[in-house]
Formats: C-alpha cells, sequence, structure tokens
C-alpha cells in the first residue's frame, strides 16, 4: 500500500497567486452552503490579495483558510460576506493602536465533517499564522470566530476580544486576537 495515498498535505498560496477550484468548492461545502448561501459567496473581493492555506487529503481538499492584511487605515470592519445583504462585521478594537500593525484578519477557516478532530484546521491556521509573518511582516493577527469555534482557537493561543455580536444568517461570534 502507498502510505502518501493516506498522508495529508498542506499547501499555500500567497499574492497574486490564487488558489485552486478545488480549494473554493471545500470553502462553499464548509462554509456557506450549510446555511443556504447561493455559489459564489464564498469568493471574497480580494482573495487574490489574501494568502490562502488548505490541506489535502485522499485529492480532496479537507480543510481551508485565508489570512489578508488589514489595511493602515482600516478598523477592520468589513461585510460578512460577497453579494447583496452582507452584514457588516464589527471594528477590531486592538487596531485602534498603532503599535499592533501590521496587522492580519484570519478568515473563511473550515474543515469538512468527515475530515474534522485531526489536526488539519491547526495545520492551516499554523501555516497562515507563518506566512503572514514571513509575507506581510504581521505583528498581530485578528479573527471573528463563530461560537463554536472558540475553544478551537483557544487551544491555538488566541484570546478572546471585544464584545459578542451575531452575523445575520450566521450566528453568534467573538473576535480574538494573537500575538505574533
Amino acid at each position: 500500500m502507498d502510505v502518501n495515498i493516506l498522508t495529508p498535505h498542506w499547501h499555500i498560496s500567497k499574492p497574486p497567486s490564487p488558489p485552486s477550484l478545488a480549494y473554493y468548492d471545500c470553502r462553499y461545502a464548509v462554509l456557506r452552503e450549510p446555511i443556504g448561501f447561493p455559489r459564489g459567496a464564498e469568493i471574497l473581493e480580494d482573495d487574490d490579495q489574501a494568502i490562502h492555506a488548505w490541506v489535502e487529503h485522499e485529492d480532496k481538499v479537507v480543510a481551508v483558510g485565508r489570512a489578508h492584511l488589514i489595511p493602515a487605515d482600516s478598523d477592520g470592519s468589513a461585510p460578512d460576506h460577497a453579494g447583496p445583504g452582507a452584514t457588516r462585521c464589527p471594528s477590531f478594537g486592538p487596531l485602534a493602536d498603532s503599535s499592533n500593525r501590521p496587522a492580519i484578519q484570519i478568515r473563511q477557516m473550515g474543515t469538512r465533517p468527515e475530515a474534522r478532530r485531526r489536526g488539519h484546521a491547526a495545520t492551516v491556521l499554523s501555516a497562515l499564522e507563518n506566512a503572514s509573518k514571513e509575507h506581510f511582516g504581521a505583528k498581530i493577527g485578528l479573527l471573528q470566530a463563530r461560537e463554536i469555534a472558540i475553544p478551537f482557537y483557544l487551544s491555538q493561543g488566541w484570546t478572546l476580544i471585544d464584545e459578542p455580536y451575531s452575523i445575520k444568517g450566521i450566528g453568534p461570534h467573538r473576535s480574538m486576537m494573537k500575538e505574533f
């Protein structure tokens, strides 16, 4: 038996290289389709400026995530998804302190249900953190975690910041931060 067939492989793409269609298929299947969003909602306007990481297992993308540089003149607030009716996510309090720049935001993290609890999300998150430090010179990372994902991020060294809030059509979230 070929052991490589069973071994997951992680990949990363940095701007301006886009990720594969299989990456977007996973992102849609895990994050947007289950909550009734139309195809296309998984694609963000600035995907060409983001770092993307993913894990492939047995020729299928099973976990994905992305990181983008938060512009120096931005407080980090942004629409949750492409298209009409998107909820505007709140700003990140730590960005008021200019010593926290450059800062990145982790978004669109997801793992297929059959591949969860195998370390794939930790692999993707670590790859995004390291590539963000190298490529963007990031000092901190920020993210908006779905309530169910908070224990995972806490286990990876992230801390809760700001107040709880809800994203229309998706549910309760908390903002989180990690110093690099």
